[in-house]
Formats: structure tokens, sequence, C-alpha cells
């Protein structure tokens, strides 16, 4: 555990969220928070077009690389071809609920195999010697969360998992939809408090409905680790707290006029590559929430950065509309 100890605050492996750009703009918010990869599947990484599915900037260490799957051998080459790609950390998702990852038998579904998941991370042990850890629900369906969470973790710290993070709840296979799924089923924290207490000395991660600096350090008084998901992506100047948060420190102004240029030159240099703006753009819409000026922010980088042509000068534009002096310290 405490060679992944470091590790104490991450930002979740969102789909269709957490893509390059994403993490390269969190990154900028803070250095030492643990990013994660949307999932990719393992045969995907395998078959596919590798630089498109695994390319990352050198900025983004430590960042993770999160697969799905259910196959060890699959796992297992995958795993080698990621670390080869230059990731810090393999992990295998076991609590995405969507219809997609159901078809392939892997994702939540595999909470009901946890034999399953500890033979792929034994696989991915084998294969790598960076850390392989993994991301769960509570249970899924009808499983009572004691017993199901309790034997899921058993079983991947005996085949050498590095760390377990657990999203605190349950998801439900049949009669929700991905985005009901992160909503209804209840948050149950002190599931996962106890099973940390039951398990000492291994690597325990909660995930699940955390919104503030607050909120963190509280969990981090149960457990080892706390990951961020919706809260950092909708409201990411929580973000420029989180160093200050792990240090135990008063979080320092936060240079905008550096981000601004920084993430200027990033659009610019993917536009030449033959991107567009709005690949940039989309993830940084809810950094100035609740400021003076963020509406007319939000309004420039949902239009102007969409449109033919775009150019990094229009987030030069989009942060030249907000009032800085409005800004509330992060809680």
């Amino acid at each position: 555990m405490m060679e992944y100890q470091e590790h104490r605050l991450a930002i979740a492996p969102m789909m269709d969220w957490t893509d390059r750009h994403c993490r390269f703009f969190h990154r900028q918010l803070t250095r030492k928070a643990l990013l994660y990869t949307e999932m990719v599947v393992a045969d995907a990484v395998i078959h596919g077009a590798r630089e498109r599915l695994l390319g990352f900037d050198a900025c983004e260490h430590p960042v993770a690389l999160q697969l799905g799957g259910s196959d060890p051998a699959k796992l297992a080459e995958a795993a080698r071809i990621g670390e080869a790609f230059g990731y810090d950390e393999i992990n295998l998702n076991v609590g995405c609920p969507s219809d997609r990852v159901q078809s392939g038998t892997f994702g939540a579904c595999l909470m009901k195999t946890p034999g399953l998941v500890a033979e792929g991370v034994a696989a991915m042990k084998d294969a790598v010697k960076i850390p392989v850890t993994v991301k769960c629900r509570i249970g899924v369906d009808d499983q009572d969360p004691e017993p199901a969470l309790d034997v899921l973790a058993d079983g991947v710290f005996a085949a050498g998992a590095d760390a377990l993070w657990v999203h605190a709840r349950k998801a439900w296979l049949e009669g929700l939809s991905p985005k009901e799924n992160r909503d209804i089923p209840p948050l149950d924290y002190a599931r996962v408090y106890r099973l940390k207490a039951r398990i000492p000395d291994q690597f325990i991660g909660i995930n699940g409905g955390i919104l503030t600096l607050e909120e963190t350090r509280a969990h981090l008084r149960h457990v080892d680790g706390v990951m961020l998901g919706r809260a950092a992506y909708h409201t990411p100047g929580v973000l420029t707290g989180v160093d200050a948060t792990l240090q135990e420190a008063t979080p320092p102004d936060f240079d905008f006029a550096a981000l601004i240029e920084i993430m200027a030159d990033y659009a610019g240099r993917h536009i030449a590559a033959g991107g567009r703006l709005g690949h940039v753009s989309r993830h940084m819409v809810g950094l100035f929430h609740g400021l003076a000026g963020a509406r007319r922010y939000r309004q420039i980088l949902s239009t102007d950065a969409n449109k033919p042509g775009a150019g990094p000068q229009v987030l030069r534009d989009a942060f030249a509309a907000v009032d800085l002096t409005s800004r509330s310290e992060a809680a």
C-alpha cells in the first residue's frame, strides 16, 4: 500500500469526458492528482489505432489507463501495451453499468464473478511492473453489499492488486440507465469505511458524489484516497485547491493568466495538427462556475469555439469576460 499512498486524490475515469484534452487541462489545475483515461476496451488496445486511443501528453503524469475486459490473457496484453506507452498505472473497470459494457461481459457485471476479476488482476500483475488497480461498485442488483464487496476486495488483493477504488453505490444493470446509475442508487460511504477498517493494510479509495475539498478532507480521515468525478469536470476550478489540500496547506492564488496562455498554445498545436478548438474548449466550460462573467464565458466557449475556423483567440476572449476578483476560495 505504501508505494501507492502518494495517490491520495484522483480524478475519475469518465466515458466521453476524460480524454487527452481534458486531462491536459486538468493537469494545469493540479500537479498532484492522479489522472485517469476513459475506459478503453482491451480488444481495442490490442487491435485498434493505439496512438489515437492511448496517446497522451507527457505533462499528464501521473496518469493511469483504465481497461475494460474480462479475458485475463487479453487484459494482460493490453496492460503490457499500456505500460509500453508510458502509463503509470493500469486500472480494471468493474463499475461501469452501461449496456455496451454488459454486452461485452465487463464493467459492473463483473461484480457477479469476483473470481474472474481476480484472474484478470493476477494476469496483469504478471505482465507489467507498474501498479494494477481495480475500480468497482459496492455491489450490483440484488447483491448484499456486505459480502459482495468483501469477496471482491479479498480476491483482487490476494491476486496482487495495489489499490481498490470503490464507487460507493450499487449499480443496477437492469431498470436504470447509466446516467440514472450515477444518481439514483443511494450513496453508502459507511460501507467503504467498513471495508477499509477490515483491511487496514490495503489501499482503499472512495468515489461517488464528492463535491468539495472539505468533503475530500473528511473522507481522508477514513480511507486512503478520494476520487473526484463530475465535480472535477463540471466545476474544475475546485482542482486548483487539490495540491494544497493534500499538503494540508492554504491554497495559493492560482495564476489564471498563465493558464490562459498554456491552453491557447495547446489548442493552437491541436488545431495545427488537424483538430478543432471545440475538442479542447468543451472541457473548460465550467471553469469559472459562480463567478461574475461566467455566463458570458460559457456562451463564448459553447458558440464561438465551435464555429468553423475558430482559433486560440476565442479562449482568450472567453477568459477576458470573467471577473476574477469575484472568485471565492475553493472549499
